[in-house]
């Protein structure tokens, strides 16, 4: 018999459409990808001969459970360069992608009954990891006129006896946008552990500067990895920063479930650190162009946006004056346009009536996919 937590997690909708796109796909359509979160880049080659490099040293044994303490070390410069923050190897734990990273740091920090509190919309799977371990997801709504960020206040109203921890992702997915540095120092005030996920850090346009909350406070935990600003998804390799105490408990976690993180890639990892940052611009140049241009031909189709996003490479468009069911229009659109997009359900009730787009996709398939779905939009009036 199934167990109880595997029948009742929710699906990861965005795989849906991914997996329902590559059928239709080996059946012979022409789909344009805007639903999956992943740079079309190819990795940079210095991370890719680095690499090589180790595993032709024979570097292709277990490592440490914390992570090869050249990379946690080039962690700590990294942090100290960008944000000017002092944090030690010994607070690092390497992980093979940040879903691992989620994994260890729920199972330590989330008793049953316990809260935290995320934002809605939210990164969809975070209340499932919360849920998992019998927590329970603390939502505030947050609002297409304020960016879908929090807003001052709206966390205090939110917080209890059993709060553990505050989620805050920034840039964010779905939205692309970014919090405040006040208020983010706000949400380091409450004196609750704050759990900040800067995946997509490196990835900010028009001027803006993302924040890590180590530059307000030491009682977080940060996530972080290689698969988006450095074109890394498939290697999964991934980090948590956390606060001293909790690094031994998570630590045999790591140890009894995933052992360590691939050794030869943490190889590519301290190069991507060292050596790819003209690479990084280079791609965020071409990402904030497909911004720009996916942003204006949305809203020439009719779609609303708000506060344009400055980060990531995601842009919730509004479809209330289309459809209410945003699950049955993503569907809808791949059968229809060959256009895979992500339905806001998956990130919350909050983000019903919005699709997700993706713009980590070449200019000219986002505009054919933009064409092509101003044309079933057209249909379906």
């Amino acid at each position: 018999m199934v167990t109880k937590r595997a029948s009742e997690i929710p699906p990861f909708i965005v795989m849906d459409i991914l997996e329902k796109a590559q059928e239709m796909e080996r059946s012979g359509k022409d789909i344009i990808h805007l639903e999956v979160g992943e740079p079309d880049f190819d990795t940079p080659e210095c991370i890719k001969e680095a690499c090589h490099r180790a595993i032709r040293d024979g570097k292709t044994h277990y490592a440490n459970s914390l992570g090869l303490i050249e990379l946690r070390e080039a962690i700590c410069e990294h942090y100290f360069t960008k944000y000017g923050v002092d944090i030690s190897p010994d607070r690092i734990i390497v992980t093979s992608g940040t879903s691992p990273a989620m994994f260890l740091l729920f199972s330590a920090l989330v008793e049953k009954g316990d809260e935290v509190i995320i934002s809605d919309p939210h990164y969809a799977c975070y209340p499932n990891y919360i849920s998992f371990f019998e927590g329970v997801p603390a939502r505030v709504n947050v609002s297409e006129e304020n960016g879908f960020q929090y807003t001052p206040g709206s966390i205090g109203e939110r917080i209890t006896p059993k709060t553990r921890g505050i989620m805050i992702n920034s840039p964010s997915n779905p939205t692309g946008n970014l919090l405040s540095a006040e208020m983010m120092s706000e949400i380091a005030s409450y004196d609750i552990p704050v759990i900040s996920d800067e995946i997509y850090h490196g990835l900010v346009y028009e001027g803006n500067q993302e924040h890590s909350i180590l530059e307000f406070t030491d009682n977080a935990f940060v996530l972080n990895g290689f698969s988006k600003a450095y074109a890394m998804t498939g290697w999964r390799l991934g980090y948590l920063i956390a606060p001293k105490e909790y690094i031994r408990p998570m630590q045999k976690i790591q140890q009894n479930f995933f052992i360590s993180a691939n050794s030869f890639v943490q190889w590519g990892g301290i190069a991507a650190l060292r050596e790819a940052g003209n690479d990084v611009v280079c791609m965020k140049n071409i990402f904030n162009e497909r911004r720009k241009f996916i942003i204006k031909r949305l809203r020439e189709i009719g779609l609303g946006i708000t506060v344009e996003p400055t980060g990531a490479f995601y842009i919730l468009g509004n479809i209330k004056a289309f459809s209410t069911n945003s699950y049955e229009m993503a569907f809808d659109i791949l059968e229809k346009a060959h256009v895979g997009v992500t339905p806001g359900i998956d990130f919350g009730k909050n983000c019903e009536g919005y699709l997700r787009f993706s713009y980590a996709n070449s200019i000219e398939n986002i505009g054919e996919g933009i064409d092509r779905i101003e044309k079933y939009l057209k249909d379906l009036a």
